[in-house]
């Protein structure tokens, strides 16, 4: 018997099984990650070459593999741009990452790292150290914005989960839109009256790769490959949950665990991305509906393919924005902002965001 697939109704949302991305079976999917890890590896050559000072590939070869060469040169690849780059490769698959699964449990196709609260509670610890303790540099107060975003993430799973039953995505959206609200009215109540916290919030708050050191990509490291191991781990059961809850619950799915896992894994990627290089915007929102686009609403092969593209999309605005601004540069907050934004209402127009 030929099998027929509904369309639902206007204002349904379509079941997981309706959506297909480009690449169909295991051998394209394979395929495609390796061809996007020779992207990866592509990319962070450029990230090493291209800057204020271009270098050649054969310098930077040269610097990487004998650090022992003499030279200026040898020294902005070693200390400058290599730890930039693998801060990039941090930062953009932790975002990217988290906001596949911000979207997944949320089931909101606008859901980003900081609906839950992760992106206020780092910016209200960071403000509360430099305020406080006069805490100015990257190194300093990471630790800070790490343990803001773990208690401002705690405190919107606890205030989603007040009532009976389990936290539920929209008591969690809801509960996560009010501590950023409040927690960004207490940050500007602070560097409104704090010249000396606004100077430097101001400069952490735009977002950026530049001014961090191999201290910074080594405190974070951890925490990064630890919630891209639980990403992995939670996306079978994002699956089912796709399906709806009572369906995951009937195919012998724990709800509430699934839910606390994703929460931890999307906690410690955008705390540790956010704490290292400031509130990064539109890689968590955009990234994934790209990858979505590739691979389908699979999170097994979402998750993976977020993580590659989120690098991709980071370090490429990374150095365009060196490159537009010679002999300065443009932090990529900034150009993520101005070029993220068109790219995402054109996403929207062309695919119409298909609900998940």
């Amino acid at each position: 018997m030929a099998h027929r697939t509904a369309t639902p109704p206007a204002g349904e949302v379509a079941s997981p099984v309706q959506r297909r991305g480009l690449l169909q079976g295991m051998a394209p999917r394979v395929l495609g990650l390796w061809l996007l890890l020779a992207l990866v590896v592509a990319v962070c050559a450029l990230s090493i070459a291209v800057g204020t000072r271009p270098i050649g590939l054969g310098t930077v070869w040269q610097a990487l593999v004998d650090p022992s060469t003499p030279g200026d040169e040898t020294v902005i690849i070693r200390e400058l741009r290599v730890p930039r780059t693998l801060l990039g490769l941090l930062a953009g698959s932790a975002l990217a990452v988290s906001g596949a699964l911000m979207q997944g449990h949320t089931r909101n196709p606008l859901g980003d790292p900081g609906l839950l609260g992760v992106t206020a509670g780092a910016s209200f610890a960071v403000v509360l150290s430099i305020w406080l303790l006069g805490i100015t540099t990257a190194g300093g107060y990471v630790w800070f914005a790490f343990v803001g975003a773990l208690l401002g993430s705690v405190a919107v799973f606890l205030i989603g989960s007040a009532g009976r039953g389990a936290p539920s995505p929209v008591s969690l959206a809801l509960a996560g839109s009010a501590i950023t609200y409040l927690l960004y009215a207490l940050v500007q109540a602070i560097t409104i009256r704090e010249t000396t916290a606004l100077d430097a919030y101001r400069f952490w708050v735009v977002g950026a790769l530049a001014g961090r050191d191999a201290e910074v990509v080594v405190q974070v490291a951890p925490f990064v490959v630890a919630g891209l191991v639980l990403a992995l781990v939670n996306a079978p059961a994002l699956n089912l949950l796709g399906l709806g809850e009572d369906v995951a619950r009937g195919l012998g799915q724990r709800v509430w665990l699934a839910r606390v896992v994703g929460l931890a894994a999307i906690t410690l990627l955008t705390g540790a991305a956010t704490a290292a290089c400031g509130p990064i915007v539109f890689v968590g929102l955009v990234v994934p509906h790209v990858a979505r686009a590739i691979t389908g609403p699979d999170h097994r092969w979402l998750i993976p393919y977020s993580a590659l593209l989120g690098v991709v999309f980071l370090l490429l605005a990374d150095v365009l924005g060196r490159v537009l601004a010679r002999p300065g540069e443009l932090q990529v907050g900034i150009v993520l902002a101005v070029v993220g934004a068109p790219f995402f209402i054109a996403l929207i127009r062309r695919r119409r965001l298909v609900q998940l």
